[in-house]
């Protein structure tokens, strides 16, 4: 099961609104986004980079990026980790990413952990960094 889309908007690093969808990203986030720049001053975005669905990645970097850029927003990202817990994220099968000491590897889980995602309540700016580019991480086959 994949993970509904999540954006939130954050004033003093404190959430105070949450857009919550399982629309595709790419339609989905769009729609998002012009809803918040509509009523809002929006001046920094953070994401998770990976890992995950290729395709998700890769829409949600591609968009915030060029929204960054044709807006003069500062683009922060922090792996997937920092949004579930730390909890092992699905890969493919029964192959979930896991994170140990600061790496990320894949690892085969007969039964299916537990991966809820959820948009932090307070934003710690330590956890992100200027480094955006995406994690795309191929699982063992």
């Amino acid at each position: 099961m994949s993970s509904p889309l999540q954006v939130g908007i954050y004033k003093n690093n404190q959430l105070i609104k949450e857009y919550i969808t399982k629309e595709h990203t790419s339609e989905a986030l769009p729609m998002i986004f012009k809803e918040i720049l509509k009523g809002s001053t929006c001046k920094r975005v953070f994401f998770a980079k990976g890992p995950g669905s290729f395709m998700a990645i890769k829409i949600t970097y591609i968009f915030l990026r060029t929204l960054a850029i044709t807006k003069g927003l500062e683009l922060y990202a922090s792996d997937g980790f920092n949004f579930n817990g730390a909890n092992p994220i699905k890969a493919m099968r029964k192959m979930y990413f896991v994170k140990k000491y600061d790496k990320i590897m894949t690892e085969f889980f007969e039964d299916e952990p537990i991966c809820e995602f959820m948009l932090p309540k307070t934003i710690e700016l330590e956890k992100f960094t200027k480094d955006v580019e995406p994690l795309y991480i191929l699982p063992a086959v």
